[in-house]
C-alpha cells in the first residue's frame, strides 16, 4: 500500500521545533513544541505553568487558543506549496471542557476541509491523562505569495 500524507512535502518534528517555533514569538514564549506528526495530523504540547495559567491556577483559555492556533497554523502551512502560498488565520473558536492545573496539554490538529483557498481544522486538546479539555475549530485562508519578479 502506498504511503499517503496530506502534507505537501515531508516534514519532521525537529524541523518545526527549530524553524517554525522560534525565539521571540508567542509559541516559544509559552513553551509550545511539536511532538508528533502523522499522515493526516500534527500534535503539539504546552506546559501548564506560570506562563499559561490564569488567576485561579488553571489553564488560561487564551493559552489554549494560542496552542490550538499554533498547531493548526503550522499544520495548514505544510498542506500547501510553501514556495507559492502562505496561510493566515481567519477564525478560531473553542469550547473549554475541563480545567487543567498542571503538567502538559496536547493539541492535535486534523483537517476537516483542505481547499484551494481555505482550510478548516479540528483541534482537540487533552490533558496528560488523555481527557478532553478543549475543542477548537480553526479556519485559515490560503493566499498566493506575491510574485518576486515585477
Amino acid at each position: 500500500m502506498a504511503h499517503s500524507s496530506i502534507f505537501f512535502t515531508p516534514v519532521t518534528v525537529e524541523e518545526i521545533n527549530t524553524t517554525q517555533i522560534v525565539d521571540g514569538q508567542m509559541a516559544r514564549h509559552l513553551g509550545i513544541e511539536m511532538v508528533e506528526i502523522g499522515d493526516d495530523y500534527m500534535t503539539a504540547r504546552m506546559p501548564v505553568d506560570h506562563r499559561t495559567i490564569q488567576r485561579i491556577g488553571i489553564l488560561h483559555g487564551g493559552a489554549s487558543l494560542a496552542l490550538a492556533e499554533t498547531v493548526g497554523s503550522i499544520a495548514a502551512s505544510y498542506c500547501v506549496d510553501r514556495h507559492s502560498f502562505y496561510i493566515v488565520g481567519q477564525e478560531i473558536n473553542a469550547n473549554h471542557i475541563r480545567p487543567t492545573k498542571s503538567g502538559f496539554v496536547y493539541a492535535t490538529a486534523t483537517p476537516l476541509h483542505l481547499g484551494k483557498s481555505s482550510q478548516v481544522w479540528d483541534i482537540r486538546l487533552k490533558n496528560e491523562a488523555g481527557k478532553l479539555t478543549c475543542v477548537s475549530r480553526f479556519t485559515v485562508a490560503v493566499l498566493k505569495k506575491p510574485s518576486e519578479t515585477k
